[in-house]
């Protein structure tokens, strides 16, 4: 008999993830004192140094995370052939670096009466501060996070025992993320998706995308395993087919409002 697997066999991933942002928010605060705003041009670098070595750091930790449960999840589905998880490289300096510069480009100094300063850039500095505070986190969050995540999605597509994966959103997630995975599960290949698959759940642009603060993780399925949505994932599936199918290009948008309305967990 198949075994059953489920999105909902996430949980954990989401929760241990959740932990390591946690220390990572703690030690990124660490490294706030290095960006001083009336000195930009002189602490911006070195500050950006820091944080690519915590974003190193715990993109390491994630990917290990990672492979962790991916080997869980291929013990849980009886499968006895050797593989080696290949953990995912590091983001690109240049990508990090980027990631920061649009995080904190309000904190430079503008001229108030300068018609090119935007209104968040004549804000108080402390407003301005708190801001590319909380934008550094989001991004540093999915710098780490799809590391970990694209760790999964390579271990998939190597392990010959794998045929699929499924993205797992929590309860709260947002309208996309719900949209995404009520997808169920995407096939790593037409090979592997046979001959009965609908074309709605081929492809991987449900797990590819993700957002920032987004906490989705991958379920990795193996042969011998039959997916099903969990109750959470099959409402959703419910609201799309009933209300946003068959409008090509307003999809999202059209289920967004019907999440709103007929489901009763919140967005978060």
């Amino acid at each position: 008999m198949a075994r059953r697997v489920s999105d909902a066999d996430g949980a954990r991933h989401r929760q241990a993830a959740a932990g390591l942002v946690r220390l990572l928010r703690r030690d990124l605060g660490r490294l706030r004192r290095l960006l001083v705003p009336a000195r930009m041009g002189a602490t911006l670098p070195p500050w950006m140094e820091a944080v690519d070595a915590v974003v190193r750091q715990y993109g390491d930790l994630a990917a290990q995370l990672a492979a962790e449960v991916y080997e869980a999840q291929r013990a849980a589905a009886d499968v006895t052939s050797a593989f080696t998880v290949p953990l995912a490289d590091s983001p690109p300096q240049e990508q990090t670096q980027a990631s920061l510069r649009w995080a904190t480009k309000d904190l430079w100094p503008r001229d108030p009466d300068d018609p090119r300063t935007t209104a968040a850039q004549a804000q108080p500095v402390e407003v301005r501060l708190a801001a590319a505070e909380k934008k550094t986190a989001a991004v540093v969050e999915k710098l780490v996070l799809d590391q970990g995540r694209q760790t999964t999605r390579q271990a998939v597509q190597r392990d010959r025992e794998a045929v699929g994966y499924a993205r797992a959103a929590a309860l709260g997630a947002c309208a996309f993320c719900r949209l995404m995975a009520s997808r169920g599960m995407v096939y790593k290949s037409a090979g592997t998706a046979g001959r009965d698959a609908n074309d709605r759940f081929s492809g991987d642009a449900s797990v590819a995308k993700y957002h920032d603060h987004c906490s989705c993780q991958i379920i990795s399925v193996f042969r011998g395993q039959r997916f099903e949505l969990s109750p959470q994932a099959a409402r959703w599936d419910r609201i799309y087919r009933e209300y946003a199918q068959g409008h090509p290009g307003d999809q999202l948008r059209l289920f967004r409002r019907a999440i709103a309305e007929h489901d009763a967990s919140p967005v978060q």
